[in-house]
């Protein structure tokens, strides 16, 4: 007879815990209030059903609950009245631990098994967080420990008897063997104290001793000497810890090695010692810089001065040398009037190669630089140097073999090394030895105006009466002069600086009085190409036969070129712009020759000799230029420097005649 349990219902309700009968074909035949709330299914829906497909994960059905419902059949005794925790499932699927206890009873003849189910769910919580906590504190202790033994600085932890609860490796290295700065006798063995008089400190001065009696000691630098070696400056600190009841628990001492910082404090103290004439020296050296800086900016406001001045000169020297050269060639009967004319133009001309000067020293000649063989130029000039310094002057000649051929122009390179000579010249009113020498030479790092690169150095060396400090800074500038009035214009070594500068070289002046001077000429070694050879002889005036169109528009400047170019045979065209030429040719006028000041208003004679190789590429043009300013002027472009002879323009429309331009590059429309 299958017992009724219904009537149980009230006693299992009043139970704390979850409780389910079971009967031996593990259906379950009650089921209590607290069940219900822990499994979610109703009274009603678990009775009669096998409580495995109740609470039972599916996972553990084959397994662990298998052999539960083999117990629940055969009532193994040694599993009743024993607690274990299983895995159980929730109406809604998700699984929770419950603590199990089976107890076995008969009732009606029947064996029925009463299972005590309590959630654990917070109480495993708890656990797992216990044990989290205990693995985080042993991972914390060892990082501390290691923190601790990896810190830079000497740590020691002292227990109140004065031992050692944990020192780093840093604190060791003072105490190999450990040994506390404490009160026990042993530590003066290993740790003996003296202040900065090398007194020697009692042993209550030790932080050790002060901390664990509650002291809190910052800083305080001592002179150690660990094991009896080397004396070793060092900061001690010391901290108590204090345990819940204020009472000293242990003590931290902290050791830190200040001995470098000793030794820089020295040193920073021996600096100090030289500080001041450092600063001097700076002061100096910036004063130095300022004045240089100053000398470059009145340099290039004088450059651009005498530049502007020398364009002006040209164009008014041009009309007067023309005249002039004109008047002469007609041979006047009067001979005073000859000798007149011939001083005119001889003064004439020395304007001419001062202004020439004066551009050289502003960096505003037209040059087209090429390879130069300086060697060959030097012994071709030695003769000519040898005859204008005079027989008391020595002249020695010393050009390194195989020399490497420099970038520069013939005509301006010679005029430069013929200046140089002749102020060692007059450097030497007594006589002496003058060197000319060549060499190349390789800069690493920049000096001044010279860019790293390799160069071909030219010295000019003297055994003059030298320079002494203010005449050397001076000696670049132009009108600077020490021959005295009337013996000299100032602009020989003026023009040399210019020249070089503008080849991208320098000059170097090495000078002191009754020691001489050497001017070393700096030119950039040429990369490729063939030496140039000296300037070809003039090629003789011969007449000319066309049409040229004479383009300026300076009245006096056009009139005297008409005149040369008419006394050539030529029939003369003028006109005042580059417009009205193009118009004039356009409009069917046949030139045979294209005559072009450069700088004018509108277009430029550069501009207008690139649109002439366009429309008339046969026609051949010659720019005459006054050198104020040079950009837009190809160095290709033929041209000639005014002021000019007759000569000179007959010379230039022979080679420009032998030679036209045949193309011109887009930089030459400036």
């Amino acid at each position: 007879m299958i017992p009724d349990l219904r009537a149980l219902t009230p006693i299992l309700d009043a139970a704390l815990d979850a409780v389910v009968v079971i009967d031996e074909s593990d259906r379950v035949r009650a089921w209590n209030a607290a069940a219900e709330a822990s499994f979610g299914w109703t009274r009603e829906e678990a009775i009669g059903v096998p409580m495995v497909d109740l609470i039972v994960p599916e996972r553990l059905h084959r397994a662990h609950l298998d052999g539960l419902s083999r117990f629940l059949r055969t009532g193994e005794a040694h599993v009743l009245g024993r607690r274990i925790e299983i895995e159980a499932r929730h109406r809604d699927g998700r699984e929770f631990p419950v603590e199990l206890a089976i107890t076995l009873a008969v009732m009606g003849g029947e064996r029925l098994f009463v299972g005590y189910l309590r959630d654990i769910s917070e109480r495993r919580h708890a656990v797992e967080a216990l044990r989290a906590s205990e693995a985080r504190l042993v991972e914390e202790r060892a990082r501390l420990t290691t923190l601790i033994e990896n810190l830079p600085v000497g740590v020691c932890f002292v227990a109140p008897d004065g031992e050692s609860l944990l020192s780093n490796r840093a604190y060791r290295r003072y105490a190999p063997d450990g040994a506390i700065p404490s009160r026990t006798p042993d530590a003066e063995a290993h740790w003996i104290a003296f202040d900065e008089t090398g007194a020697r400190l009692p042993r209550d001065r030790f932080v050790a001793v002060r901390a664990l009696q509650g002291e809190t000691i910052e800083g305080v630098e001592f002179l150690y000497r660990p094991d009896m070696g080397p004396e070793i400056w060092t900061r001690i600190s010391g901290v108590p810890l204090m345990d819940a009841g204020g009472d000293v628990a242990a003590a931290i001492v902290v050791v830190t090695d200040i001995d470098d910082l000793k030794r820089t404090q020295r040193a920073l103290q021996d600096l100090n010692e030289t500080l001041e004439q450092r600063v001097a020296v700076e002061v100096a050296e910036r004063a130095r810089t300022e004045e240089a800086l100053r000398h470059a900016q009145k340099m290039e406001a004088m450059g651009q001065l005498t530049g502007g001045v020398a364009h002006d000169f040209n164009n008014l020297l041009t009309p007067i040398i023309g005249g002039l050269d004109i008047l002469q060639r007609s041979g006047p009967a009067d001979e005073r009037a000859k000798r007149l004319i011939s001083g005119a133009l001889a003064s004439a001309d020395r304007a001419r190669t001062l202004v020439q000067r004066l551009l050289a020293f502003a960096r505003r000649q037209p040059l087209q630089p090429l390879p130069t063989d300086v060697g060959k130029i030097i012994d071709s000039m030695a003769e000519l140097i040898g005859s204008t310094v005079g027989p008391r002057i020595r002249v020695a000649v010393d050009i390194q073999s195989g020399l490497p051929p420099a970038l520069a122009e013939v005509n301006q390179l010679e005029m430069a090394i013929l200046n140089l000579a002749v102020n060692a010249r007059d450097a030497m009113p007594e006589g002496g030895a003058l060197n000319l020498a060549a060499e190349p030479r390789t800069l690493e790092r920049s000096e001044g105006e010279l860019v790293p690169g390799r160069y071909i150095v030219i010295s000019v060396a003297d055994t003059g009466t030298g320079m002494d400090e203010v005449t050397l800074a001076r000696a670049v500038e132009p009108f600077f002069s020490t021959k005295g009035v009337g013996r000299g214009t100032g602009l020989g070594l003026s023009m040399v600086h210019g020249l070089a500068a503008q080849l991208g070289g320098a000059v170097k002046l090495h000078s002191a009085p009754g020691l001489g001077t050497n001017v070393e000429l700096w030119l950039p070694e040429a990369a490729t190409g063939e030496p140039a050879e000296t300037a070809p002889s003039s090629v003789r005036t011969t007449p000319q036969a066309g049409i040229a169109l004479l383009v300026d528009d300076e009245d006096l400047v056009r009139d005297s070129t008409a005149e040369m170019l008419a006394e050539l045979g030529f029939r003369v065209v003028e006109v005042e712009s580059a417009e009205t030429a193009l118009a004039k040719l356009r409009a069917g006028l046949t030139a045979d020759l294209v005559i072009t000041d450069h700088l004018m208003p509108g277009i430029t004679g550069s501009e207008l000799a690139h649109q002439l190789n366009l429309d008339r590429p046969d026609l051949p043009v010659l720019v005459i230029s006054g050198y104020a300013d040079l950009e837009g002027l190809s160095p290709e472009l033929p041209r000639l420097a005014k002021p000019f002879l007759q000569r000179e323009l007959a010379e230039a429309i022979a080679a420009l005649q032998r030679s036209p331009l045949q193309t011109t590059s887009d930089s030459d429309a400036g």
